[in-house]
């Protein structure tokens, strides 16, 4: 029997894996999970919201503190108490670990970002990202900038670090407001794609457009975008080098909508792709044209856990197409989701 984990995090191929279950809580286990051993433990003071890691540290992040260890011996490094109240436990570890930057909210009521340095333990910048409250951060590759999304989720920030300037603004739309459940940017920091509770995933290209907009539609907010930029020269440096952008370089149309997903950009057969991870169990692996962008085709489908209904995949032309090469081609299933569900399960229930 699996037992009830809603924290799984692995130091990226190694491994090092780190569990957390509702059954503990308030405890972390690290495993050896191909030795099926359990390397160390850690008890906290109160329910653990979220672990991220690094080859340099280890963050455990509570509702009102952050945790930081160093991963090589897990001897805590600093504590930081009172942070403001983050409930959903929202955080960013940076993945370089040369420059290992952590981001958190700074405020419980508005935008606020507090970017920390892992490694110095120091604070290096607060910026003052959103009017409402955070939802959704990430680092790229090279920690060289920061994504954020506020809880109205219709404009997504691109931040430099450590500086915290403004670099570019995306609008993923005007007409409701979304939950933005991750941000995630492609490896070479080229991309950035969003998802949220609705049923479209949005790419946004990292371009400095050029004044001409190209071949943009005229629509009202098109229009808005050519008065801020012929008007970006009264507005002091900070601002005016920031880019504006009102529509997606790319999307993908989920088959359902309301339930949480996790995207993400990579290289898979050196082709860019687009994973989305829903909750109901399914990955969905689509290919993405980084020249002309436009609607994204899906390109395989895996169940990671669950049981497909049946009528749902004849009905749909286009889901059964795709299972078909899913089916035939089950590397990417059997190398990145199978092996790290099997013995994982396995070590924990032992």
């Amino acid at each position: 029997q699996t037992p009830d984990v809603y924290i799984v995090e692995r130091l990226f191929s190694s491994s090092l894996v780190v569990v957390v279950s509702t059954a503990m809580p308030q405890r972390m286990n690290i495993y050896h999970f191909k030795k099926g051993t359990e390397i160390c433990n850690y008890s906290y003071p109160n329910n653990i919201l979220a672990v991220k890691l690094n080859r340099q540290r280890l963050m455990v992040c509570l509702e009102e503190s952050i945790y930081i260890h160093n991963i090589k011996d897990m001897k805590l490094l600093k504590t930081l108490l009172n942070t403001p109240s983050n409930p959903s436990g929202l955080c960013a570890l940076s993945t370089n670990h040369s420059n290992s930057y952590l981001a958190y909210p700074g405020s419980a009521t508005i935008g606020e970002i507090i970017v920390y340095d892992a490694n110095n333990l120091n604070t290096v910048t607060m910026i003052p990202a959103h009017d409402s409250p955070l939802a959704a951060l990430t680092f790229n590759t090279s920690a060289t900038k920061l994504a954020s999304a506020s809880e109205r989720g219709t404009v997504i920030r691109v931040f430099s670090i450590p500086e915290g300037q403004r670099l570019f603004e995306f609008r993923r739309g005007m007409k409701r407001y979304v939950n933005i459940s991750s941000l995630s940017f492609s490896p070479d920091g080229q991309f950035l794609c969003a998802s949220s509770n609705t049923e479209t995933v949005h790419i946004f290209k990292l371009e400095q457009l050029g004044p001409s907009g190209g071949d943009e539609a005229a629509t009202w907010t098109s229009y808005v975008g050519k008065m801020f930029s012929a008007a970006s020269s009264y507005f002091p440096a900070q601002v005016s080098g920031m880019m504006s952008q009102d529509r997606a370089f790319a999307t993908v149309h989920l088959l359902t909508s309301g339930q949480k997903n996790v995207c993400t950009l990579a290289m898979i057969q050196k082709l860019p792709r687009l994973l989305v991870a829903t909750a109901d169990g399914q990955l969905f692996i689509y290919n993405v044209d980084p020249l002309d962008g436009g609607e994204c085709m899906l390109s395989h489908k895996h169940r990671l856990f669950g049981v497909d209904d049946d009528q749902v995949e004849e009905t749909e032309s286009e889901g059964s197409e795709v299972t078909g090469p899913a089916q035939a081609c089950p590397s990417y299933a059997a190398t990145a989701a199978l092996p790290a569900s099997g013995p994982v399960t396995a070590t924990l229930t032992g």
